[in-house]
């Protein structure tokens, strides 16, 4: 379930999976994966098209969200921030994005209106964190609440695993001494996308599964909550890719996004109902 990453990328990930390979068999795995790195290339459309918009207020009575107004009654404020995983990339309406189902199940839960507001970004890397909370804080208060999806282009995109976990630490960390409550939902695994050929996927999933340890690591480290995506019904993925993934075999689709928020929802409220999560009523 490799989130937002460009095709470009496909080609720099070839490149890691050869340095792996030596003596004779250099060169064949080096044609092979750059073929296949071709491939992944054509099959997996580029991310022009916006995500849908679910930014708003969610009642537990509301049929659908209200816009947000400057000073609306509002008990809780969530935050998404990350990559095309938090913006909800592939699904067809607003109502369908991770950040509106756990923002609609909050409310259903605890009774509060609940506002969401949404800074990922489709493509993001680690590196676009720190741009996206410095938005949030320009933007007006901290939220209450901050949910992060982020690993995939790292991976894609060859950056270093210390520096990607570096990254993440510092955003946690800025977050928490804002007041929010931080979830985090690490690095998927790539072992089910279709979209890149064997043994290209096999060099991503072993970089995924290495991200996402060392992200748990370090969001726990930092005063967060880490949601192992990297574990997360990879099996169901593996078996059911036309119901889970979106038409281009590489972005979830809305069932997908579905189990995704499924898993971070019940983390949220969990740590929502301790009594030293801090979370109070919003000013909105």
């Amino acid at each position: 379930m490799a989130i937002g990453a460009t095709r470009q990328s496909t080609v720099t990930l070839a490149t890691a999976g050869v340095v792996a390979f030596g003596g004779t068999l250099y060169l064949g795995v080096r044609n092979l994966l750059a073929g296949q790195a071709d491939r992944a290339r054509q099959t997996i459309p580029k991310a022009w098209d916006l995500p849908p918009r679910a930014d708003g207020l969610y009642g537990p009575d509301d049929a659908q969200v209200q816009p947000f107004r400057r000073g609306a009654n509002v008990d809780l404020h969530l935050m998404i921030f990350g990559d095309s995983t938090a913006t909800g990339y592939g699904c067809h309406s607003g109502a369908e994005v991770p950040g509106a189902l756990i923002a609609k199940a909050l409310a259903e839960r605890t009774g509060m209106r609940i506002r969401l507001s949404t800074k990922a970004i489709v493509g993001a890397t680690s590196k676009g964190l720190a741009g996206q909370v410095d938005a949030m804080f320009v933007a007006g208060p901290p939220p209450d609440v901050a949910v992060i999806m982020i690993g995939a282009n790292d991976v894609t995109a060859l950056h270093s695993i210390a520096g990607s976990v570096q990254r993440l630490r510092a955003a946690v960390k800025r977050l928490r001494a804002s007041g929010a409550v931080v979830i985090v939902g690490t690095c998927p695994k790539f072992g089910a996308i279709s979209a890149i050929p064997r043994p290209l996927r096999w060099v991503a999933h072993a970089r995924a599964c290495q991200l996402a340890r060392a992200q748990t690591l370090a969001v726990k480290a930092a005063g967060g909550i880490a949601v192992p995506f990297a574990d997360f019904r990879a099996r169901e993925f593996h078996d059911s890719p036309q119901l889970l993934f979106a038409a281009d075999q590489y972005h979830p689709s809305a069932a997908g996004y579905a189990l995704a928020a499924g898993q971070m929802i019940p983390a949220l409220c969990a740590v929502l109902d301790r009594p030293d999560s801090r979370v109070v009523a919003s000013s909105g």
